[in-house]
């Protein structure tokens, strides 16, 4: 998936403007929201489940290297081999390299954003070899022309039955379908001789254990047990910030995965994967790879965003963000959207490819409300926004307003001299009108917006006259 996040202006407008789209959107709030809120109140503390988790995930990052080592040694005694990589591209030329080894012909896929971030269909068909995206969202977006993901947890949610049910009709060449049941039916019956051919599967990892060499999956359809022990070979792709010291760490981190990203009390299907087939067992794979993908991730430990590698890919912050809940996914232009995407692409791929995407956010706070990490979100928004604005990526106008301002806020008198001026300005300007659209230098603000004219006495002059009230004698 090729980064396009300088267009996030350009895509958000339109957005904005899909009303289908729009309608489609509403379902995080219906749905997802609701359901978070359900499912964290099922636990007795939450909050002293997040700070726990938390603190697990904390202690991991403070020494990921001693982590990664006995991950790979405990993963290696038990028949997995465990490869680097540094960077996505990196990696799917190894994915690409193990599928040649062993004479691989097709490769069923569960759903994985580290794959997204190495481009890991494109790279497969390039070297001859079929990749089948198994994940029903996923394999969706593959028929319609490998559309990529709008949502992390949800990669589909952009679409609504009706748009599932022609392009079905259209790929499949059968009579087109009208109830999800009988559609799901018919996605089943397509991927199952896939499932069945495949010489390779291809899995992410939500987390890799350290103590016992395995990786820990979580999903909702089984196509990740189709994918992971029918082939005889594995491979799951992963970032090096996924390791877990111990399993009870594990069980700690899922207590609130689940309930965060699809409001559930746990997944239908957990899966901890160790090592290849051994003797006596029925099935899993004969040849088992791990990939730790960096792509970014060390550059973050130690610095102002590390933070941002406790992440567990929940998708809560943009099931809550008032931006991605009238833009959706595809208008943030790389693999990550939302709150956490606004920070990620441009730790991942450079804050000068990623202008808008740290403006694209009301800094409302609601994400690092809910995010079971608590990740302070806006913060490092902010020190983004910081970053550009120092290294003179901001645009002229904006940082002479801001100097402007910064001019004033340090001169209170002249501060509300200004401010009021400008306030008979726009009580001026709106006339007998109760709210301003269009406003000049503002109008990305107003188009969409209805700003209230100013009426009455402004605040600073209304909170004099209170004062001066209190103190005079009665």
């Amino acid at each position: 998936m090729q980064v396009q996040s300088m267009h996030f202006k350009a895509r958000s407008g339109q957005k904005l403007a899909d009303q289908r789209l729009q309608a489609n959107l509403r379902k995080l709030s219906t749905k997802w929201v609701a359901g978070r809120a359900a499912a964290i109140a099922e636990l007795d503390d939450f909050e002293a489940t997040r700070d726990d988790a938390v603190q697990r995930r904390s202690r991991a990052l403070a020494n990921l290297d001693i982590w990664l080592e006995r991950f790979e040694q405990e993963a290696t005694r038990r028949g997995t081999t465990v490869l680097w990589a540094e960077t996505p591209a990196e990696a799917s030329k190894l994915v690409v390299a193990i599928a040649k080894r062993h004479q691989v012909r097709k490769v069923t896929k569960s759903k994985s954003m580290v794959s997204e971030e190495m481009a890991l269909n494109r790279a497969l068909e390039a070297a001859g070899i079929q990749p089948v995206e198994t994940d029903l969202g996923e394999y969706i977006l593959q028929i319609n022309n490998n559309e990529p993901p709008s949502h992390i947890v949800a990669p589909v949610l952009h679409k609504d039955k009706d748009e599932v049910s022609d392009l079905f009709a259209k790929v499949h060449q059968k009579p087109r379908l009208t109830e999800v049941n009988e559609m799901t039916r018919e996605a089943r019956e397509v991927l199952r001789p896939h499932f069945l051919s495949a010489d390779m599967g291809v899995s992410g990892g939500n987390f890799v254990i350290a103590e016992t060499g395995s990786v820990a999956l979580f999903t909702n359809e089984g196509n990740e047990g189709m994918c992971t022990i029918v082939p005889r070979v594995h491979v799951a792709v992963t970032g090096i910030e996924k390791v877990l010291p111990t399993l009870e760490d594990l069980a700690m981190v899922a207590r609130l995965l689940p309930r965060s990203a699809t409001g559930q009390s746990i997944s239908n299907y957990f899966s901890i994967l160790t090592g290849t087939r051994a003797a006596g067992e029925l099935d899993g794979p004969e040849h088992h790879y791990v990939i730790l993908v960096d792509g970014g991730r060390s550059g973050l430990i130690g610095g102002d965003f590390e933070a941002m590698l406790r992440c567990i890919r929940c998708g809560a912050c943009m099931n809550h963000c008032p931006v991605y809940q009238k833009v959706g996914g595809h208008a943030y232009g790389w693999v990550y959207p939302g709150p956490m995407g606004s920070v990620l692409t441009p730790a991942y791929v450079g804050v000068e490819k990623t202008l808008d995407l740290p403006q694209a956010a009301t800094l409302c706070g609601e994400c690092h409300v809910v995010c079971p990490m608590k990740i302070p979100l806006p913060d490092l928004l902010r020190k983004l926004r910081e970053r550009q604005f120092e290294r003179g990526l901001r645009p002229l106008g904006e940082r002479l307003g801001l100097a402007a301002w910064g001019f004033l806020a340090r001169r209170p008198s002249l501060y509300r001299l200004s401010t009021r001026a400008a306030s008979q300005v726009l009580r001026w300007y709106a006339g007998a009108r109760a709210h301003l659209r269009h406003v000049p230098g503002a109008g990305a603000w107003t188009e969409h917006r209805d700003l209230p004219a100013p009426r009455g006495k402004p605040f600073s002059v209304q909170w004099a006259q209170r004062k001066s009230a209190a103190k005079s004698p009665r």
